[in-house]
């Protein structure tokens, strides 16, 4: 009897041993699919991602190859010499444009600018509530004639101007402008500062840039003069500005260098006359955006406070053996 149940007792011990070792290879195989599928897709996961960036990379690459390299002349003599940087207050982003430096840089243009360039681009009305009022503005108008529409016998009459004409052209067309100049055509000022790289720092070096004779050694073709912050040095525009060539309202000194700042600082404004509201919505933008980022961190902190604080804990669950788990052999009578 004892000796029946004692071989009950290792048959049962035996099926258990191989129930648990089968069971710990199937379980040790499932892990190494589960591993390697783990690995497959997570390799899946990580290919888009990864092609993406390249291919970002790449487009980056080659758009800065195409466009994004700087342009250089082949000799300094035909890219002229680089401007200096002057500190403009009108530049900063906390500044705005001097007013009677406006007034000042239009009579300016008007005076000396006004016989060979254009302002096509600037209305009267610009004008108003910047550097002259409504009757000054109305007056300028006026001295000059427009045309009118046609009339029922298809004249065209003249009228005096008004605040929503234009700045009128010294001639009325490029051929009668080119041969009033040499050959030359005298560009049109209205977006002159963004067109030229150096912007006011390029113009005021060329106005003010012109010296009494050409240096040793430089070949001025006729009819050019010498610059050396013109491209090829040679400009078909002489020396404009010369001191006390005008007289300002305010008895400011009118040397050349006060002259070429105050025209600069009004091409600037002809060029961008919304500086001012934009600098200005720019300050709004900012105290709006600042007020909704401090909002924004606060409700991301409430919100999310119980969430970071809380602590997770994880109890596991005894394990116990095996042989344990299996019942008693009955015994046998």
């Amino acid at each position: 009897m004892l000796a029946r149940s004692a071989l009950r007792s290792a048959r049962s011990a035996g099926a258990a041993a191989r129930n648990t070792a089968s069971k710990t290879s199937s379980r040790a195989a499932s892990t190494a699919s589960s591993t390697a599928g783990g690995a497959s897709s997570s390799w899946k996961a990580n290919a888009l991602p990864a092609g993406a960036t390249a291919i970002a990379i790449g487009t980056t690459a080659w758009y800065y190859h195409l466009y994004g390299r700087n342009v250089d002349a082949m000799t300094p003599a035909e890219e002229g010499l680089h401007p200096t940087e002057y500190p403009w207050e009108h530049t900063k982003w906390h500044k705005t444009f001097d007013h009677q430096t406006l007034r000042r840089g239009f009579q300016v243009y008007r005076e000396v600018c006004a016989s060979c360039h254009s302002l096509a681009r600037i209305p009267y009305r610009s004008l108003v509530g910047t550097m002259m009022t409504v009757d000054e503005a109305k007056a300028m108008a006026e001295e000059n004639e427009y045309d009118t529409e046609p009339n029922d016998e298809g004249e065209i009459e003249k009228r005096p101007g008004k605040l929503s004409d234009y700045l009128p052209s010294p001639y009325k067309n490029d051929e009668a402008a080119r041969a009033a100049n040499n050959g030359a055509l005298p560009p049109d000022l209205s977006l002159m500062t963004k067109a030229r790289h150096g912007g006011c720092n390029y113009i005021f070096s060329l106005l003010t840039g012109y010296p009494e004779e050409p240096p040793a050694g430089a070949v001025v073709p006729e009819g050019l003069n010498f610059n050396p912050y013109f491209p090829g040095t040679g400009i078909a525009m002489a020396r404009v500005l010369y001191d006390d060539l005008v007289e300002y309202e305010d008895e400011t000194p009118a040397s050349t260098s006060q002259m070429a700042k105050d025209v600069v600082e009004f091409l600037n404004w002809a060029a961008e006359p919304e500086m001012d509201e934009r600098k200005k919505m720019g300050w709004k933008v900012l105290a709006v955006s600042s007020v909704l980022f401090a909002l924004s961190v606060w409700v991301k902190r409430y919100k999310w406070a119980a969430i970071k604080s809380r602590k997770i804990v994880y109890n596991p669950p005894i394990k116990t053996p095996n042989l344990r788990k299996l019942g008693k052999p009955e015994e046998k009578s």
